[in-house]
């Protein structure tokens, strides 16, 4: 499963990946402030979402790099 969510994020462009990480994170805010507010049944969604977050943000900063690499060695 978590191989599947890897190759999702790796598919994205980098803007839907930005996009993608963004709603995550406001999903992860949205569920703090119902455990705050209200009884959460399922407590392990924190970690899921925090792990996900976590996946995206790496692989935005690996498409980064090869694109930040490959204008480096375009301009050479």
């Amino acid at each position: 499963m978590k191989h599947n969510i890897t190759q999702a994020l790796r598919d994205m462009k980098v803007e839907e990946l930005q996009q993608q990480v963004e709603d995550l994170r406001r999903a992860l805010f949205s569920l703090r402030l119902n455990a705050t507010t209200s009884h959460v049944k399922d407590c392990s969604q924190f970690k899921k979402l925090r792990r996900t977050i976590a996946r995206g943000l790496t692989v935005l900063r690996e498409k980064q790099d090869v694109q930040s690499n490959h204008k480096e060695h375009s301009n050479e």
